[in-house]
This record gives structure tokens, sequence and C-alpha cells, in this order.
């Protein structure tokens, strides 16, 4: 199941530094990221092997997500939060803020093949 991560953040008075360095669950072969979003959803698949970091780092999203036996929705809202996706996390994203940028970071490179876009059946 997905899991919600905080990542190492520096304050002072000259603003906030949030760091990416040994806190993710894997090496890091992809980066992309969801800006301009409309009132749509995104993703609506899982994995067969890629694990994924997903970090709204301006504004708020929610993400929903399926492993196969429990139902989560998560609010990124802060950009020192950082949910951990699992290849079985069947996900969409939405209630993108009209400033949202929701970044992703990704263990393998793209591929179609590892798609799945068939949800799990109701739990």
């Amino acid at each position: 199941m997905a899991y919600l991560i905080d990542l190492k953040t520096f304050t002072d008075k000259r603003g906030n530094l949030t760091v990416i360095e040994k806190t993710v669950p894997f090496d890091i072969k992809r980066i992309f990221y969801i800006y301009g979003v409309d009132d749509s959803a995104r993703g609506g698949h899982r994995h067969k092997k890629t694990l994924q970091a997903a970090i709204c780092i301006q504004g708020t999203c929610h993400i929903n997500n399926n492993d196969g036996s429990k139902i989560k929705e998560f609010v990124l809202d802060q950009p020192n939060k950082c949910l951990i996706l699992e290849p079985q996390d069947w996900h969409t994203m939405d209630n993108f803020s009209p400033d949202a940028i929701l970044m992703v970071l990704a263990s393998e490179y793209f591929d179609a093949n590892d798609y799945i876009f068939e949800p799990y059946g109701n739990n």
C-alpha cells in the first residue's frame, strides 16, 4: 500500500530547502511533473515493476489509491510530503489546485508494457 514520508527540510529566515537524498526506496531513473490540470483525473493505472514517489511541490492534489485490498485517499498539500507508490498501487490523481505542480520520481525508464490500466474489482 502507498505510504507517506516526510522529506528532510531545512528552514531559516531565508526560506526552506527540501532535500531528496537517500530518502526514496529506489534509484531514480525518471522524473516528470504534471501541472495546468483542469478538473480531469490523471493516472488510472498501476505498474508491473515501477515504484514512484509523488511530491506536490506547489499547490495541492489528491491521490486515490487501491492496492487490491485497501483503498485510501492521500492529500498532497506540502512540498515536504512525499507519497511512495508501489507497483501494485492502482492510482488516480485529481482535485488539483489551479497552481498545482505534481512532481513524480520513478524507479524505471518509461516502458508502455509496464502499465496495467484495468482497475481492481470492487473490494
